[in-house]
């Protein structure tokens, strides 16, 4: 990339330091930094945005080399709203600019982006960690005595602008030594390593007056501040300052709105993953240049009354009948956008249809658990096109029943390349999207009841279904730091066509299709549907359930094989063969 030029923009007497780097003839993106920070924080995020767009940042007033005034009123928003169309006049005065912002960047900037007008001079605004301030105050209008736990917590997280508020402390904090530890106060609190600032302790100072000249006015005499700009979101999960409670409700004053999640504290989509949130800067930017909407930012996306899963993707193998149909079905009446994928490409496309027919979005594609191959062509597609999912559901398995001794290799190799290594392979490659691209997702491993206890009739389906369950509780541990949950579901006797499918080894075509009879017509007796599995599955990824019987059966064999094993072992030698 080019190199930074260096210019400064005058404004009433205030001096603003500006960098300007990339094409000037290219969509320009101007960034506003945060506090306690300087436009080079923004370095990174220019350097992953390449040379397709011209980056411009500034040091606002009291920060870096621009000049601070003296007085607590130079610091309302309003002075700051016009800091920020001067630079966009001086840098950018033919073409309107993309704004981006983070922390008190972002809070500042909700002023210019919901000027009426404004659309003159910004293109998109893209806040990171900053709500608007008279947005949060309207809200704390509203709020009743239902939302006090929750305002407790922000204001917990917000206690250093109570600090700010008490004369001098913070001033003094910063000049006695703060200004010095702050990189290893963001090594400690966000894993980050930054290089000094030679003017942090000035930095830190002077810019607690922005928080004393704003944040009371607008927390208590809130005005409705609209815009016809399109805002993209990007909200920090792990956010230690500003919570994701503080960005809600933001639909009610935008005309067009998209959000997006990343499992990062309030530093991060910055210093940590500037190359996640460049790519979401491009595909928002080149969409609102005129580009066409990909599905991954459609998605994102926030439509009204949208449903509680609204801009997930669920990935399901399996889908083409039995749990995984339903699962589709669950999931697109929650909003989210479901691939169903199946070994029988006609079955995935009918449930799709059925998605989408019952008002959901959905897509299909044809995809072999049992082959390596097939399942990385499947990351490599949604890698490309749809981005990593927030939800899978390793579902997709097949019956073998009948003894050890006439269980054959190919049928062992059968049975464990579709129950275990199918779900070996959904976990190790869809986990890997989700940390790269830094999203809190969740897996779902379908296991067994059978999983819980021996059975001389199941050898080769229990033993699969019992790895599936100790890989998920090892999953579960290795990923529990990165933000993504893990389920093991582990459902009873559940009338799904699986049971019509299953093979008995040892007999002849005519025992085999007398004893899949048998096995039908108890299960179907049974009366426990998928749907309720279904309903499972959701509840473990809303509540991050570790693991969850489904069935009173399936309970009862838990509890079995934990409490009573010599029982469990004396059962296993019963012939249940139907």
């Amino acid at each position: 990339m080019n190199q930074w030029q260096h210019r400064t923009v005058v404004r009433a007497g205030v001096n603003l330091a500006t960098r300007r780097r990339g094409d000037p003839d290219a969509p320009t993106v101007l960034c506003v930094h945060g506090y306690p920070d300087t436009g080079e924080v923004w370095d990174a995020l220019a350097e992953a945005l390449g040379d397709g767009y011209q980056v411009i940042t500034y040091d606002v007033r009291g920060a870096g080399a621009s000049s601070a005034p003296g007085s607590l009123a130079a610091y309302r928003l309003a002075e700051l709203r016009d800091d920020l169309f001067a630079v966009i006049d001086a840098l950018s005065p033919d073409r309107p600019v993309h704004l981006v912002a983070h922390d008190w960047g972002s809070i500042q900037s909700w002023e210019p982006v919901t000027e009426p007008g404004a659309e003159r001079r910004i293109a998109s605004y893209t806040t990171l960690s900053g709500p608007c301030l008279d947005h949060v105050g309207q809200s704390l209008r509203r709020r009743g005595a239902g939302d006090l736990a929750a305002s407790l917590r922000q204001l917990a997280k917000s206690w250093y602008i109570g600090a700010f508020h008490l004369p001098g402390l913070a001033p003094l904090a910063w000049k006695l030594g703060l200004g010095d530890a702050w990189p290893g106060v963001l090594r400690r609190t966000e894993g980050l390593r930054v290089p000094p600032s030679a003017t942090q302790s000035r930095d830190g100072a002077q810019g607690v007056a922005l928080y004393r000249a704003n944040m009371m006015p607008r927390l208590l005499q809130p005005r409705p501040r609209r815009t016809a700009i399109p805002v993209q979101l990007i909200v920090a999960t792990r956010d230690r300052y500003v919570g994701p409670g503080l960005l809600e409700g933001l639909e009610q004053w935008t005309d067009a709105l998209w959000r997006r999640e990343m499992n990062t504290g309030h530093w991060g989509p910055l210093l940590g993953h500037a190359a996640v949130t460049a790519d979401y800067l491009r595909e928002f930017i080149d969409h609102i240049e005129g580009g066409p909407e990909t599905p991954r930012l459609a998605r994102a996306r926030v439509r009204p009354d949208a449903g509680p899963d609204a801009g997930k993707l669920v990935v399901i193998t399996g889908a083409g009948s039995g749990i995984g149909r339903e699962t589709a079905l669950a999931f697109g009446a929650r909003g989210a956008t479901v691939l169903c994928t199946d070994i029988d490409p006609e079955s995935a496309a009918a449930t799709a249809e059925a998605v989408r027919a019952a008002g959901g979005d959905a897509l299909s594609r044809k995809t072999d658990v049992a082959s390596a191959r097939s399942m990385e062509a499947l990351a490599r597609y949604l890698d490309k096109e749809l981005g990593a999912p927030d939800v899978v559901v390793n579902n997709a398995g097949i019956g073998l029943a009948g003894p050890l001794l006439d269980t054959s290799v190919q049928d062992w190799k059968q049975v464990l390349d579709v129950n275990l290594w199918g779900v070996i392979h959904g976990c190790r490659l869809f986990a890997r999207q989700m940390i790269d691209q830094v999203k809190a997702g969740h897996i779902v491993n379908v296991s067994s009841a059978s999983a819980y206890l021996p059975s001389r009739a199941l050898p080769a389906y229990a033993t699969s279904k019992s790895a599936v369950l100790m890989l998920t509780e090892c999953l579960r541990a290795e990923l529990a730091d990165q933000g993504i949950g893990v389920s093991a579901i582990c459902p009873g006797l559940i009338d799904t066509p699986i049971t019509g499918r299953a093979r008995f080894v040892g007999v002849d075509e005519d025992e085999q299709n007398r004893r899949r009879a048998a096995a039908q017509r108890l299960y179907h007796r049974r009366g426990f549907t998928p749907d309720r599995v279904a309903r499972a599955i959701v509840g473990a990824v809303r509540d991050n359930l570790a693991e969850v019987p489904v069935s009173a059966e399936a309970s009862g064999m838990r509890w079995l094989g934990r409490l009573a094993p010599p029982l469990a072992r004396r059962l296993a030698r019963l012939d249940v063969t139907p």
